[in-house]
């Protein structure tokens, strides 16, 4: 009976404890809600979405869970401790007004945010080109999309407001060969077509053509070819097409031309 009384005198306690509880309890809830769910709903629709997107969908709405699940926690505590909140939300809303003009941008990478995923600007496996930065999206949270710089390796967060000047790399390298004039056409053409064959063999690399005469230089004539491959791939697989190139002009005893300065002296 001490303890009854003792604890009516202190309500307090009984409000921390039940608080803790909700606190556990919800943690708890959404552990399993998002390893157990989540995992479920991923295996079952493995056949209706294709991984790229189906991911960038379901990052997105673990995201929203998780910040809505935060709130709703929030108020339950916040009935519990006898806090009124209607009163409570008036004078945020208040207070909201005041400081919205100094969170439009955090604002603005929300909508944003919804905007990337509902349009599909780009998806979570995509690499994407952001001023200096070319890296692979790993997430798309509310306000910030998470890049793993190719060349780096370094993790970058980029603010879902810049989805203007955002670029999705894709699967063209475009490279010109440069072979001297003195070389006739049938016979330059020749060479490329064994460039491009010695290039194909490599199995990462997708597809390669050869697109003709591209450009006639100060000291050469130039060839394109075009080299496809996964995008992530494409740092690489341009260095590896250009070693194809020097090998193949090497093994056809076809000099590199270079600009030379002549002087004549009388």
């Amino acid at each position: 009976m001490d303890i009854f009384k003792f604890l009516a005198d202190h309500h307090w306690i009984i409000q921390l404890l039940l608080s803790l509880l909700v606190i556990l309890f919800s943690t708890l809830f959404y552990t399993f809600f998002e390893n157990i769910i989540f995992d479920r709903i991923r295996e079952s629709n493995k056949t209706f979405f294709s991984d790229k997107k189906f991911n960038t969908y379901l990052k997105m709405i673990k995201n929203i869970s998780k910040y809505l699940f935060i709130m709703i926690v929030v108020v339950i505590i916040l009935k519990i401790n006898g806090i009124n909140i209607s009163s409570l939300l008036a004078g945020i809303g208040i207070i909201g007004i005041i400081i919205g003009f100094a969170i439009q941008d955090a604002l603005k990478d929300i909508i944003k945010g919804f905007d990337i995923v509902s349009d599909s600007y780009y998806q979570v496996g995509d690499i994407i080109h952001f001023d200096t930065i070319t890296g692979k999206v790993l997430s798309i949270g509310l306000k910030t999309t998470k890049v793993e710089d190719v060349y780096s390796s370094n993790i970058v967060s980029i603010s879902n407001r810049n989805i203007e000047q955002v670029e999705v790399v894709s699967h063209l390298i475009n490279i010109d060969i440069p072979l001297p004039y003195e070389l006739k056409l049938k016979d330059a053409e020749e060479a490329v077509h064994y460039i491009v064959s010695k290039i194909q063999k490599d199995k990462e690399v997708e597809k390669v053509e050869y697109r003709g005469v591209n450009a006639l230089g100060d000291s050469s004539i130039l060839y394109q070819i075009k080299v496809y491959c996964s995008p992530d791939l494409k740092v690489q697989k341009r260095r590896d097409a250009l070693r194809c190139i020097v090998e193949g002009l090497e093994e056809k005893k076809i000099t590199i031309p270079y600009t030379q300065i002549d002087i004549h002296s009388k």
